[in-house]
């Protein structure tokens, strides 16, 4: 698969002067349910009502969506307001009744995309449509199987196609119930620029008062729209209640959110954002210069340990290492996840150094 312009073209169709808007619950519960949310987001930026009819949950006896009745009801969010409708789909079956329905847009979820089984059984239903749509990125951080997912659905005759970036699964704490993964979303948009890229905040955040932050990350980096859960009455819903937000609220996050310009043509940011630039690149240099450095004591950690017979992993002292790191990053204005995070992969890399000395 290759990039190309075309890739865009259904989004570009929209004429949109704002971020493609996708907004709904989570779930559709009632039939007044979904219509009374749909009618408080007309006329406002939601390009798509979304609605989850059919629910992969975790553990069974948690609420699985309605099934088929839902789309008859987002039928009606369709006649009633004139909004186009989407909604998820994770197998053929799901596929064909969707179609049945009109559903003028489909996403294949982050569970669905991790199984290339299930991504090939989907990409043959949707054999030659032309509605768009849209992958969510696996649960596990990688971009090979995402665009895996991907490749298959376009292969199979699909050319309206973008991506959603809904965060990634972790058994680490964190302020988000999916981490971000913002360099691998990067990666992605380097790889294929033209490929709509959607931000799903509501999973990614888990958490309401935070989708304004994601959705403004995301925006800064350029993504083409947002995918926020949207619900009349959030604290009763049937499900992921934390993570949605009201239809007002999404209409003020969507007046405060700062559209940024991709560049600037005058010279005085050109010359700024060189210098500016230019010093990164030197830091960069740095740091990779200190961290051989690093490695060059682990070496000798190594050799040392191997002399005394000594393992190595020594838990205390890497116990202290990170605290004291965490405290010295909030001097400097870096986040404890930040840190973490680069420690950790440092401190694997020493582990690496001395095992293969103490192996070798």
């Amino acid at each position: 698969m290759e990039n190309k312009k075309e890739m865009r073209t259904w989004l570009d169709d929209l004429n949109l002067d704002h971020p493609l808007v996708i907004a709904g619950p989570c779930s559709a519960e009632t039939e007044e349910q979904v219509l009374k949310i749909a009618h408080e987001l007309k006329d406002t930026d939601v390009s798509y009502f979304r609605a989850g009819i059919w629910k992969p949950r975790t553990r069974p006896g948690m609420f699985e969506g309605v099934g088929a009745l839902g789309l008859k009801w987002l039928q009606k969010v369709k006649e009633e307001t004139g909004m186009k409708i989407c909604t998820e789909v994770a197998n053929a079956a799901h596929v064909k009744l969707a179609l049945e329905h009109d559903v003028d847009l489909l996403w294949i979820g982050a569970r669905s995309t991790v199984s290339p089984f299930i991504m090939q059984e989907i990409a043959d239903a949707l054999e030659g449509t032309d509605k768009p749509v849209l992958i969510k990125n696996p649960v596990n951080p990688d971009l090979a199987l995402w665009l895996g997912g991907i490749e298959r659905i376009y292969a199979s005759g699909v050319k309206n196609i973008g991506a959603i970036h809904r965060g990634f699964s972790t058994y680490e704490k964190s302020k988000y119930r999916n981490t971000p993964e913002w360099q691998l979303a990067i990666e992605f948009q380097n790889k294929f620029p033209d490929i709509p890229l959607i931000n799903d905040p509501s999973h990614i955040t888990g958490k309401r008062d935070m989708i304004f932050e994601v959705s403004q990350e995301a925006l800064d980096l350029n993504f083409d729209g947002l995918m926020i859960e949207t619900h009349h009455d959030p604290e009763n819903a049937w499900s992921d209640a934390a993570q949605q937000v009201t239809p007002a609220s999404l209409v003020q996050i969507m007046k405060d959110l700062k559209i940024r310009k991709e560049t600037n043509a005058e010279e005085d940011y050109t010359n700024t954002l060189n210098k500016l630039r230019a010093q990164i690149d030197v830091v960069d240099n740095q740091i990779i210069e200190l961290l051989g450095k690093r490695m060059k004591a682990a070496d000798g950690i190594g050799e040392l340990k191997k002399s005394k017979n000594v393992a190595v992993l020594q838990s205390k002292r890497w116990n202290e290492i990170l605290g004291k790191m965490v405290l010295e990053g909030e001097q400097h204005g870096l986040s404890e996840e930040f840190v973490l995070k680069m420690f950790k992969a440092i401190h694997q890399e020493s582990i690496n150094h001395q095992e293969k000395i103490i192996n070798g």
